[in-house]
């Protein structure tokens, strides 16, 4: 090979390496599955050609409506097993209830590969509306749901992990295994483990919008959400992120947490919506 030859080899060898993507891991929605995320494949695909995609096809349909530290633990697994084989790093998304999903399984994993974690419209602070849960049970009301989500039985649900009733708080304390441990709104020896991983994170996306018509609040998508009296506490206003629970200050404070609020999509639309991964997805997939 003559030396010009070699010079041009080295320097597409290295373009290559200059414009090469990390893997990326998706997370389906609840009674949902990972066929659901083709679209968003086909997008990343055609953006980032030879990205390669981990696409979680487990617990679909309603089988998602398993606990959801079982679902934790076996995306946690799936993750570290991937993250394993690119220490270069992964990015990954997760959409609905499988951004908190996958949130958790960060946050579970101490030496996680993740550099940027991407949350579409995902009940990050809980949910606590009648749009949601009558997807599953259609003759359940919001404001007595906790009789049966805060109980033994109902905290077999996953929707029942993470069901914030604003009024009901103290039983959401005392039964919910799920949520107020990932927020650390109880404290335990896992705490620091939780916050320090997600201080791990190069970045954190966190994607939502008014229009949404599930996720209730719908700023729970960004951590914001009802107070005693109903009314929507902001992020900033709330204590997960003025004592730094989680270190989402942290992250913002250091450029690493992205908000991002998108009219105009319902929810069972995010992860299909060509025109939303092209503008809030794909530019954060480095």
């Amino acid at each position: 090979m003559s030396i010009k030859k070699l010079f041009i080899f080295c320097f597409l060898g290295l373009f290559y390496e200059t414009v090469s993507f990390k893997p990326v891991i998706l997370m389906h929605g609840i009674l949902s599955g990972s066929e659901k995320m083709n679209i968003m494949v086909q997008e990343i695909e055609k953006a980032h050609p030879g990205t390669k995609i981990y696409n979680f096809d487990k617990f679909d349909g309603w089988y998602s409506l398993e606990n959801i530290w079982r679902q934790v633990v076996e995306f946690r697994n799936f993750l570290d097993e991937i993250g394993s084989k690119h220490p270069e790093g992964i990015n990954v998304v997760g959409y609905s209830q499988g951004g908190l999903i996958a949130r958790a399984a960060i946050q579970t994993l101490p030496l996680h590969k993740v550099s940027t974690f991407v949350s579409l419209s995902s009940p990050q602070a809980g949910q606590f509306g009648a749009n949601f849960l009558h997807l599953i049970f259609p003759d359940l009301a919001a404001n007595t749901a906790y009789e049966l989500f805060y109980s033994n039985v109902g905290q077999h649900i996953s929707i029942a992990n993470y069901w914030n009733d604003p009024v009901q708080q103290e039983y959401y304390y005392k039964y919910s295994k799920f949520l107020p441990f990932i927020n650390n709104e109880i404290q335990t020896f896992n705490s620091s483990q939780y916050k320090n991983s997600i201080l791990r994170l190069n970045r954190m996306i966190l994607i939502g919008g008014p229009n949404d018509g599930v996720i209730t609040p719908w700023e729970s998508s960004h951590f914001g959400f009802f107070n005693k009296t109903l009314n929507v506490i902001p992020l900033h206003k709330r204590k997960i992120y003025t004592s730094d629970t989680i270190g989402l200050k942290s992250l913002l404070q250091n450029g690493k947490l992205v908000i991002i609020i998108k009219p105009f999509v319902h929810h069972l639309t995010w992860h299909t919506n060509r025109r939303v991964i092209q503008d809030v997805i794909l530019p954060y997939l480095d």
